[in-house]
C-alpha cells in the first residue's frame, strides 16, 4: 500500500511539472497593432512649396538718361494711374575738350564746303537744264516747219529729260550737304535751360502699390534703369517648380488646396491655370540635379485687403492628381514587399496569415486595394521582426 502511494506521488510530481514545461513552451501571443481594410474616399496630390506673386507686375524704368532725383514713395504707398512716382533731371552734354572742339569746328567748315560746291552744282545743272529746255522749244518749231526732221527732235526730247534728272540729283545733294553742316554744327550749340534745369515727370502706368522702391536716393542712371515696381497685391498667383515627372501627371484645370506658412489662416482653395511648357535644372540641397517645371495656380477668391499673404510669400500646395468617392484602401503602414509583390499580414482567428494583394494609387497613408483582401478585413500595422506567417497575436488594447 504504501509502494502504490509512493508511486502516485511520483506520477504527480511528474505531471505538475510536464504542465509547467509545456506552459513555459506555449508561444505567447504578439501584441500588435490591428486596423480594418475599409471604403471610402481617396485622393492622391502631389505637394511642394510655392511662392505668392503679384499676377500684374508694373516696373517704372527711367525714360531718359540723367539723374534721378529722391523718391519719395515708400513700399506699400498706393498709387493711381497718372501719378508721377519718379523725376528724371535729363542728361545736359558735357563741355568739349580743346581738341574735340577744334575736330567740331573743322567738321564743320568741312560741311560748308560741301554744301557750297553742292550748290554750285545744282546752279550749273539748273543752268543746263533751261538751256535744254530752250533748244527742245526751238526743235520742236522747226520740225512743225518741215526744216528740222523728227529725229533730231527726240534727241533734243532725251537731253531735255536728262538735264531734268541732273538737276533733281544735284537739289537732293545740296539738301543732304546742308543736314550734314546742321549735323556739324549741333555738336557746337550749347544745352538749352529748360535742358539744364527742367525734369521729366515719370508717371505710374496703373492703380496698384508700391512693392519694391529699386531707387531711393538721387542718383544718376541710364535711360531705361528700373525705379519703381507697381503692382496690385490683392491679385495673387501661385507659382511652384514641380518634378517633372509630378508636372506631368497634372492638368490644367486641376482642384489644389494652399495652406500659408503662417498657420493662422485656413487653406485657400485653387485651381491650376497653367504648365509651363518648358522646364529647368535646379539642384537640391542634398546636391542632386532635378528637372523642374513651374507651375501656376490661380486662387478661387482673390486674397481681401486682410490677408496675411503678399507678393513672394511661401506656401504649402497640395495638387489634386486622382480622386475617387469610393474605393477599397488599406493603411501603407500595413504593407510590406514580398519579392516583387506587396503583401499584408491578416488577423484570422488570432494567427497571422500573409495574403499578397494588388494596388492602384496610392498615398503617403493609404492605398487603393485592387485584389487580395475584402472590406472588414483586419490587417497589422507596422508589423515588426516578431510578426511571421502563422504567429499568435494579440490585438494592442
Amino acid at each position: 500500500m504504501a509502494r502504490l502511494l509512493v508511486n502516485w506521488r511520483i506520477l504527480a510530481l511528474l505531471g505538475t511539472m510536464g504542465g509547467l514545461l509545456a506552459f513555459a513552451l506555449w508561444p505567447t501571443p504578439v501584441e500588435v497593432d490591428v486596423a480594418a481594410v475599409s471604403r471610402g474616399p481617396l485622393v492622391v496630390t502631389v505637394e511642394e512649396e510655392g511662392r505668392t506673386r503679384v499676377r500684374d507686375r508694373f516696373i517704372v524704368s527711367a525714360p531718359v538718361t540723367g539723374r534721378v532725383l529722391r523718391i519719395e514713395l515708400e513700399p506699400g504707398d498706393r498709387v493711381r494711374r497718372g501719378d508721377v512716382v519718379a523725376r528724371v533731371q535729363a542728361e545736359v552734354p558735357p563741355l568739349l575738350d580743346v581738341r574735340t572742339s577744334a575736330e567740331a569746328q573743322a567738321a564743320i567748315d568741312v560741311a560748308r564746303a560741301e554744301l557750297g560746291r553742292a550748290r554750285a552744282e545744282e546752279q550749273r545743272a539748273e543752268a543746263a537744264l533751261t538751256q535744254a529746255q530752250r533748244e527742245l522749244e526751238r526743235a520742236r518749231r522747226l520740225t512743225a516747219a518741215g526744216v528740222l526732221s523728227t529725229q533730231e527732235l527726240d534727241v533734243r526730247e532725251a537731253e531735255a529729260r536728262l538735264a531734268e534728272k541732273a538737276w533733281n540729283a544735284a537739289t537732293f545733294a545740296a539738301r543732304a550737304a546742308s543736314a550734314e553742316l546742321q549735323r556739324a554744327e549741333a555738336r557746337l550749340t550749347p544745352a538749352s535751360p529748360r535742358a539744364r534745369h527742367g525734369a521729366v515727370a515719370v508717371a505710374a502706368p496703373e492703380d496698384g502699390v508700391v512693392l519694391r522702391r529699386l531707387r531711393e536716393s538721387e542718383s544718376f542712371v541710364p535711360a531705361g534703369e528700373p525705379l519703381v515696381e507697381i503692382g496690385d497685391p490683392a491679385r495673387l498667383e501661385i507659382v511652384v517648380d514641380l518634378l517633372s515627372t509630378d508636372a506631368a501627371r497634372i492638368r490644367e484645370g486641376a482642384r489644389a488646396t494652399v495652406q500659408p506658412r503662417t498657420g493662422a489662416e485656413a487653406p485657400l482653395d485653387a485651381t491650376v491655370r497653367r504648365i509651363e511648357p518648358s522646364g529647368f535644372t535646379k539642384v537640391s540641397a542634398l546636391g542632386v540635379e532635378e528637372q523642374r517645371v513651374n507651375v501656376v495656380l490661380d486662387l478661387a477668391d482673390q486674397a481681401g485687403e486682410d490677408t496675411v499673404l503678399g507678393d513672394a510669400y511661401r506656401v504649402e500646395v497640395r495638387i489634386v492628381v486622382w480622386e475617387a468617392p469610393d474605393v477599397l484602401k488599406v493603411p501603407m503602414s500595413a504593407l510590406f514587399r514580398a519579392g516583387d509583390q506587396w503583401a499584408v499580414y491578416e488577423v484570422r482567428d488570432g494567427l497571422t496569415q500573409r495574403t499578397i494583394v494588388e494596388l492602384g494609387q496610392q498615398t503617403g497613408r493609404e492605398a487603393e486595394v485592387l485584389a487580395g483582401l475584402d472590406e472588414h478585413a483586419r490587417v497589422i500595422v507596422h508589423p515588426g521582426d516578431a510578426v511571421g506567417d502563422g504567429t499568435r497575436v494579440k490585438e494592442r488594447s
